[in-house]
């Protein structure tokens, strides 16, 4: 087993709130198991550039409350080459770095792969926002996401009911619903539009229509950018087209990464940092910390990968060959968990909110 003396933390990607929380875990777990922490800046960028400084106790003191990411982040091109990720490979052995905790999401974890098969073991930990990521049932980052999406839909609730409008609200999730279709329920929005499930612009009017018969002043309809930047301005135009509620469009985008984590967040990433640590000091490597039913394990992140592939219907060719007949029952299995637990939400959405 391979001795750690000094591992490495960063993140990457898209940044998510509760990323801070998770760097804190991951430094004051390793210090107290004797072993160094160096902070890697601006994500692989900053590996390969060799922007690399220690980290101690104090410096991680009063950032679990802060979004966003004191390590700032990047995409990185020039990782994705093997010239790139020679120069990181270099810096890692320059600044002594036996293993990497890397904090982000799937092309983050396509990266930590790399690394681990050339010399440098890594453990991924699951931040983002969109709860994208198949494997775990939480993503650091979701739930924050979902309050601030509730938070700006009341505010607009309020002027919706005072001048009898509609307000067309997109939110982030790129390929899933997951915070559109949680947030509709929460914010009592007339209706959700998500890339999970087929949707009719007609039924959303004649719903429109119908609450408004019986009374109704204000009217959300929430919409995941997952299925089309061009649709929800065109449906705020329609709606107003065919039922005469004066309709406004809002695109929140970037304004849902920002902010304090919440309570849930912070525990999430606060138990995924821990054991991140741990994982990587038993030896293990190239896996993803994830969430399942309240417990924190770890998978491969080639399960993970294929995974996410098969329920998002972008599984290549070649991707099952790495496969066990038996992870792939259990694959099949997580996934028809995760669309019955998608569907009885929409379910819920489509009973309650008129």
């Amino acid at each position: 087993m391979k001795e750690f003396k000094r591992i490495g933390v960063l993140t990457s990607g898209g940044d998510a709130p509760g990323m801070n929380a998770a760097v804190r875990a991951v430094c004051r777990t390793a210090l107290t198991r004797g072993v160094e922490v160096m902070a890697i800046y601006r994500g692989y960028s900053g590996l390969i550039e060799g922007d690399i400084k220690p980290l101690e106790i104090r410096d991680v003191s009063n950032i679990i409350n802060k979004g966003g990411t004191i390590l700032y982040s990047d995409r990185c091109p020039e990782f994705k080459t093997k010239e790139g990720r020679a120069k990181a490979i270099d810096n890692c052995r320059r600044f002594g770095i036996d293993g990497i905790v890397v904090i982000g999401g799937d092309g983050t974890f396509q990266g930590a792969t790399k690394l681990t098969e050339e010399g440098v073991p890594c453990i991924g930990i699951p931040a983002t926002i969109d709860n994208d990521i198949t494997s775990t049932d939480n993503t650091i980052g979701f739930d924050t996401a979902m309050n601030t999406v509730i938070e700006l839909v009341d505010k607009l609730r309020d002027t919706c009911e005072s001048h009898a409008r509609c307000n067309v609200v997109e939110v982030m999730g790129r390929g899933a619903g997951d915070i559109a279709l949680n947030t509709a329920i929460a914010s009592g929005a007339t209706a959700v539009v998500v890339p999970e499930f087929p949707h009719d612009d007609n039924s959303i009017c004649k719903r429109i229509k119908k609450a408004r018969e019986l009374g109704k002043r204000n009217f959300i309809v929430i919409v995941s950018e997952g299925v089309g930047h061009e649709y929800a301005p065109a449906l705020a135009q329609k709606i107003q087209e065919e039922t005469g509620v004066e309709t406004k469009f809002a695109r929140l985008a970037h304004i849902v990464r920002g902010g304090n984590p919440t309570l849930a967040d912070r525990i999430l990433a606060s138990k995924m940092g821990v054991y991140a640590v741990e994982e990587l000091l038993r030896g293990n490597s190239n896996k993803v910390i994830c969430e399942r039913n309240g417990d924190i394990c770890a998978v491969s992140i080639n399960y993970s990968h294929v995974l996410d592939a098969m329920y998002k219907d972008k599984l290549k060719e070649g991707e099952l060959e790495s496969i066990t007949a038996e992870e792939l029952e259990i694959m099949k299995a997580e996934i028809e968990e995760k669309k019955s637990e998608l569907l009885a939400l929409y379910t819920v959405e489509n009973k309650i909110n008129l």
